[in-house]
């Protein structure tokens, strides 16, 4: 058949973002792209495979073969007016829609805004959620092209589809007559299609991983009679997961799990840790559910190619050689994934350390991992081998369970937002830790994040937090590369995922968070049996943000039933919400020496580095913590025994007070995200205000980005962002209630005097060419100019300083109202999306960073938690007798703006500084706009796999 790419070179029209890998309702892909010319040939075969009825359904009467004008029309479009897509599957057609835009009479048209679409899906893959994914993305092609409302007439009978059209959640109208079903119905999305969208992307991608982790059947392509090879060390490690405990217990329920080892060059009746091997997987009788490839770079297309042939639904490629390795390897690692895709397959990797599921009854160990870990609550997602490694190591040793791992190296294809669906779903998976160097997709990480958290705690050390840097072979847009860490802090934030700083921090935090009640405030009882060490946690505390009380020293001759008595006080208190046990290895009282490594007393032989009565006091007041729902954790120094007699009871026990407070923060932090998420369900908002003129600003920005400089702008390097003048920026927020106060020019003395005159005095007078904006450090402002001969006098100056006054760009502003300056904006961070900004302008914002910064939409208690986060935010409020600032007109500002550059996303940033909020109302005396041209694709188009 022929390729559709070169099957009509002279069709320079030729929509490739139309093109688009998706996920299916059983975790298998396809690609959805435009059905052109070169088609015909699939078109008719697809046909074939159709069944009668189906066709009926289609043409509303018996229609058993496609005619050869029936397959032109099929496969000639213009692209505009009529438009056909089709989803291929291993280079064969499964589906295809077509729309025709008609008139309001029915007719064929080239300017109606409305057009009729119809389906057709093979029998075979009907229920697989193909149609659905066909709407969608034909809806966004109809919408690109001008069209506002598709009609289809739908045979009664034919359920499936009328169902299609009535659950994707548009707005819908429905009649019956002649015996058919009419429905009209908005391609504008709304809240509720949107939401039917997003739960059936989560649906397919928690099943795609489902499926890679539950493999009736794997092949090792790849096993070598060496021992030390990677693909026979993967073999063994199978083995090892696929027991005959195993099948044992798994065969009752369904057909016995295999492994099946591939080599080549094996000599026929070859036998490799006592599995046959094959040559080839379209060798190997059964079906093939995964496949570990470990061969050679330049042999992996054709392992692909063999299992796409043979059926395999996922891959782990362990293979490196890729993106890692630079442009070439960045090539070689899309055509992968390009091939994979095509054949239905998903790609962990390449470059991956692997896979490992300790479900009982479907265990997988399809890594480099040599041993399962124990069954446990903690889904692991990593990026790096070596970092698997140590995460892995780390469980072991602390004794935690895992319930599912991945390390999937550069990442091409599945990523961690794919397991974050997966165990939103996974009943086994309690706390998810993530170790992340890149983001693939941060605003779908953001949103898939903040419902999981919601449920269940994620945590995440994120590589890089500094450099910025990229790890070689990461697969990332363009536009995440230079993702600033604020950027991603406040993606952490408000999607109430818990950043921690090390490994060490990642699993202090993820075991409280797993074994402990959520604590239920920030009151901590400090209880032990060292008064040193009860004042360090003391002050740990304190510079945690925690509320702690004055430690409880028990003394070091403390006994069990001290320590057992201490806590029940400590525990019961209603003003106590957690408690910080601390302990050091008990002291004789008689001289002391240093034997085995330990501080013991001679007279007493039996005492070692712990007294095991003070482990069962703690586990006792494990236990009634937990029914009061406070957690409890042990700080402790020198105790090697007491943290394992310890472990039975899931008390965390940490080496040193700062770990442990660090960890019972996060907690902290953490509950009282998920407390302000659930009460914001219910109470917050996003106010309805007043003097919004959404098309008057439309048509601001759409003229901006017409003009002669915008068009020009788009061929330069970085896009297209156009600065807005400061007339047109005024004239702009205007329409959102924003108003600016006005600026006059003053390029010499008598036109000052006129600005002054007509503004009014008092009067400021200051420079706005770009170098000297915003730098009154420089002398480039004077204020409080109450008369004209004050007036020229500063002119004067300022000319004389500055260089002249056109190049300073002089102009004369109304004195504003004095208060406290502050700073607003909204940057439009492509892989993010728009991020509202606050902080005090001056050495505040600009010298400390203390800036805070929450993303939009934002709501009612978003703004008002915003002026209340950064640092300097006391000034607001009255420091030090000062009066308070107008906070209420602060937090209205920030919602317009949070609204302006949501209504309007060709806004790349608004920046207005400084703003002054006096005690009552505030005045913006700067505003600077930059518009830009939507991309081609954002978060609310249809669903589509990242393709990088």
């Amino acid at each position: 058949m022929e390729d559709p790419a070169v099957a009509n070179p002279a069709q320079p029209d030729y929509p490739q973002h139309w093109e688009a890998d998706i996920l299916l309702r059983d975790g298998g892909t396809a690609r959805i792209r435009p059905i052109t010319p070169g088609d015909a040939g699939r078109l008719v075969e697809f046909y074939e495979q159709v069944s009668d009825q189906s066709k009926y359904f289609r043409f509303f009467a018996p229609y058993p073969r496609l005619s050869d004008k029936d397959v032109r029309r099929f496969t000639h479009h213009d692209f505009v007016n009529r438009v056909g897509l089709a989803v291929v599957v291993r280079d064969h057609f499964i589906a295809t829609v077509r729309y025709d835009r008609i008139d309001a009479d029915g007719r064929p048209s080239d300017d109606g805004t409305d057009a009729e679409v119809a389906f057709l899906v093979q029998d075979a893959h009907q229920g697989r959620g193909v149609a659905s994914a066909l709407l969608e993305h034909i809806a966004a092609v109809a919408q690109e092209r001008g069209i506002r409302r598709f009609q289809a007439e739908v045979l009664p009978e034919n359920r499936k589809m009328v169902k299609v059209f009535t659950d994707a959640g548009y707005t819908q109208h429905r009649s019956f007559a002649d015996g058919v079903v009419h429905l009209e119905f908005d391609l504008e999305q709304t809240d509720r299609s949107l939401a039917v969208m997003r739960a059936r992307e989560h649906r397919a991608e928690a099943r795609s991983v489902q499926r890679l982790l539950t493999p009736r059947s794997v092949a090792v392509i790849g096993v070598s009679r060496n021992p030390q090879t990677v693909g026979r060390a993967l073999l063994r490690d199978l083995l090892g997961s696929f027991d005959t405990e195993f099948e044992s217990r798994y065969e009752s329920k369904d057909a016995p799990r295999t492994v099946y080892a591939v080599n080549r060059s094996a000599p026929p009746g070859t036998e490799l840790d006592g599995v046959p091997v094959h040559r080839s997987i379209l060798d190997i009788p059964g079906p093939v559910d995964l496949a570990v490839i470990a061969v050679p770079e330049s042999v992996v297309p054709a392992a692909v190619a063999e299992c796409g042939a043979h059926g395999v639904q996922g891959l782990v490629v362990v293979t490196a050689g890729y993106a890692e390795t630079g442009p070439e390897g960045r090539d070689r690692q899309r055509a992968l994934v390009r091939q994979a895709r095509a054949a239905g397959m998903r790609v962990v990797g390449p470059n991956a350390f692997g896979l490992i599921n300790t479900d009982p009854d479907r265990p997988l160990n399809a890594s480099l991992a040599p041993h399962l870990p124990d069954r446990g609550g903690f889904g692991i997602f990593c990026q790096s081998g070596a970092i698997g490694v140590a995460l892995l190591e780390s469980a072991h040793r602390r004794g935690l369970g895992v319930s599912s791992f991945a390390s999937v190296g550069n990442r091409s294809d599945v990523s961690g937002n794919d397991f974050l669906q997966y165990w939103a779903e996974d009943e086994a998976t309690e706390v998810v830790l993530l170790y992340l160097e890149s983001f693939g997709n941060p605003r779908k990480f953001t949103r898939i994040a903040r419902r999981l958290a919601t449920a269940k705690p994620v945590v995440v050390v994120k590589g890089a937090r500094h450099t910025g840097s990229l790890p070689p072979g990461h697969a990332v847009p363009a536009t995440a590369t230079g993702l600033q860490d604020a950027t991603v802090d406040a993606l952490f934030e408000q999607a109430g995922v818990t950043r921690v700083a090390t490994i060490t921090e990642l699993f202090d935090t993820g075991e409280l968070l797993a074994q402990q009640p959520l604590p239920p405030g920030d009151r901590v009882a400090v209880v032990g049996n060292s008064d040193s060490l009860g004042l360090l946690t003391y002050d740990t505390c304190l510079s945690a943000g925690l509320r702690p009380r004055t430690p409880v020293d028990l003394t070091t001759a403390a006994t069990g039933e001290n320590f057992r008595i201490a806590l029940d006080v400590a525990l019961s208190d209603p003003a106590v919400d957690a408690v910080i046990a601390v302990a050091i290895p008990p002291i004789g009282t008689s001289a002391h020496a240093f034997m085995g490594g330990r501080l013991t007393g001679p007279d007493d032989p039996e005492m070692g580095s712990d007294d095991p009565e003070i482990a069962t006091a703690l586990l006792e007041a494990g236990e009634r913590a937990r029914e009061l729902g406070k957690p409890l954790v042990l700080a402790h120094l020198a105790l090697t025994d007491l943290p394992t007699r310890l472990r039975p009871g899931g008390i965390p026990a940490y080496g040193a007070p700062e770990r442990a407070v660090r960890a019972l923060a996060h907690a902290v932090h953490y509950a009282e995200w998920r407390r302000r998420t659930a009460a914001a369900e219910e109470t917050a908002r996003v106010p309805d205000l007043d003097r919004i003129d959404q098309p008057g600003a439309r048509a601001l920005v759409d003229a901006a980005l017409s003009t002669r400089t915008a068009v020009a702008a788009r061929t330069q390097p970085g896009g297209a962002r156009i600065t807005l003048s400061d007339s047109e920026a005024r004239l702009l927020l205007a329409r959102y209630g924003i108003d600016v106060s006005p600026t006059l020019p003053a390029p010499d003395e008598q036109e000052a005097v006129r600005a002054a005159e007509q503004l009014g005095y008092p009067v400021a007078l200051k420079a706005t060419a770009p170098h000297l904006r915003h730098r009154p450090d420089l002398g480039s402002v004077r204020l409080d100019l109450t008369g004209e001969e004050g007036l020229r006098r500063a002119h004067r100056e300022l000319d004389a300083l500055l260089g002249g006054a056109a190049g300073a760009q002089l102009v004369v502003q109304r004195m504003a109202p004095r208060g406290v300056d502050t700073v607003i904006g909204a940057t439009v961070d492509p892989a993010v999306g728009a991020i509202l900004s606050f902080g005090l302008a001056g050495a505040p914002a600009e010298l400390l960073g203390d800036v805070a910064h929450r993303l939009v939409p934002a709501t009612d208690q978003d703004v008002a938690a915003l002026i209340r986060e950064v640092r300097a935010a006391p000034l607001l409020f009255g420091w030090r007798g000062a009066e308070a600032v107008d906070t209420g007109a602060l937090e209205e500002l920030l919602l317009r703006v949070s609204q302006l550059v949501d209504d309007l996303p060709e806004i790349a940033s608004v920046d207005l500084e400084p703003v002054v909020v006096a005690p009552h109302g505030l005045a913006i005396l700067g505003a600077r706009v930059r518009v830009a041209p939507l991309p081609v694709r954002s978060d609310l188009g249809p669903r589509a796999m990242d393709t990088l």
